[in-house]
């Protein structure tokens, strides 16, 4: 349903999209995922036509609808795809019903159909009582069920959204997150979401891209982000919490890891072993594959305690069923496992 091939976007000379190409079915639901500047918000507004590409192509269900290399792209109000905005842009002298109503007026729809629409569109974001209402006059979590039910009034194949919940407050993140997986199935819409939360990422999605310096880092299910990362920025960027990067530098006939000499074995001269929060540990006393940390943070997570560590210029999460009893400022000893769960070189790519 969704392609995007070979893509690059250049402001100047500073590129904000570099050789993007991802490819969904119909009925996905991408999400774009990565930190502030990463460029998912540029990819976002091509694919919404808001920006022409560079080079490289974005194809709708066979057709093309951008053509950087052509200099060619399709007005955004004929890729029957709908864009919801972080700032939610809703009319302030329309009516939420009017707001809704809009752009099927604009498309020239009949206005017994229209109404019909409406009222069907309102209901399956369960804001009818507030169609008489302004938006000054409803909540922030109201106004982005406004924005959404405009959005998809029209029925599009593709829904575009920017980063739609970061206003909202924690709660009614969580419970619009479960609300517009909810829209997305009765929609069947092909969904494309920018967001810098992993969270909503993993809970949301069917396809991932984690974006970082314009370029894809790894394309996947969720569980593939998690189970097999294949950069190093992956690995620490994905998962609650993220997993612990430790250096490993040779040093004479041994190994310094995290800055101490251990008994390892690692693929490469200097690179960087991964070890998940959940097979870290606590030890009571320093030993031979230990790392000394001043203790920085304990938090209770489903029915186990995460422990957060600094030190030596590393910052190290354990997740273990017993917390320790230093308090916090102490030093403690994080024990790592035999072996790490994965090798990254020094250039962040995975070696096993």
């Amino acid at each position: 349903m969704l392609e995007i091939k070979n893509l690059y976007k250049k402001f100047g000379s500073f590129e904000a999209v570099k050789d993007v190409s991802i490819s969904v079915p119909d009925g996905a639901f991408l999400v774009l995922l990565g930190p502030s500047g990463c460029g998912k918000t540029t990819l976002l507004r091509m694919l919404a036509g808001l920006e022409l590409p560079s080079a490289g192509q974005i194809v709708f269900d066979d057709h093309v609808v951008s053509d950087g290399d052509k200099n060619w792209s399709v007005d955004p109000a004929k890729r029957h795809s709908g864009l919801v905005f972080q700032s939610y842009a809703l009319w302030p002298h329309m009516s939420v019903r009017g707001n809704v109503d809009w752009p099927l007026k604009v498309a020239g729809m009949a206005k017994s159909e229209r109404a019909a629409r409406v009222e069907e569109v309102l209901a399956l974001l369960d804001i009818g009582p507030l169609a008489d209402r302004y938006p000054n006059e409803i909540s922030g979590g109201q106004q982005q069920r406004v924005a959404i039910a405009r959005t998809i009034a029209p029925k599009p194949s593709v829904l575009l959204f920017d980063e739609p919940l970061s206003n909202l407050d924690a709660k009614l993140r969580v419970e619009m997150r479960t609300e517009l997986m909810r829209l997305h199935r009765a929609t069947g819409a092909t969904t494309v979401y920018v967001t810098h939360d992993q969270i909503e990422a993993m809970t949301m999605a069917s396809h991932v891209a984690v974006m970082n310096h314009g370029r894809v880092q790894q394309f996947g299910t969720p569980a593939d982000l998690i189970d097999h990362p294949e950069t190093a920025f992956v690995a620490t960027f994905v998962g609650t919490p993220p997993n612990n990067m430790v250096p490993v530098v040779k040093n004479g006939t041994g190994y310094k890891v995290g800055g101490r000499h251990m008994p390892v074995h690692p693929p490469a001269d200097d690179c960087m072993a991964m070890y998940r929060a959940e097979a870290m540990g606590m030890a009571a006393e320093e030993t031979t594959t230990t790392l000394p940390m001043e203790l920085v943070e304990m938090s209770a997570i489903a029915g186990r305690t995460m422990v957060t560590g600094l030190g030596g210029g590393l910052r190290l999460t354990a997740i273990v069923d017993q917390p320790p009893t230093a308090r916090i400022g102490d030093i403690v000893q994080f024990q790592l496992p035999p072996e790490p769960d994965s090798w990254f070189g020094p250039d962040g790519e995975r070696i096993r």
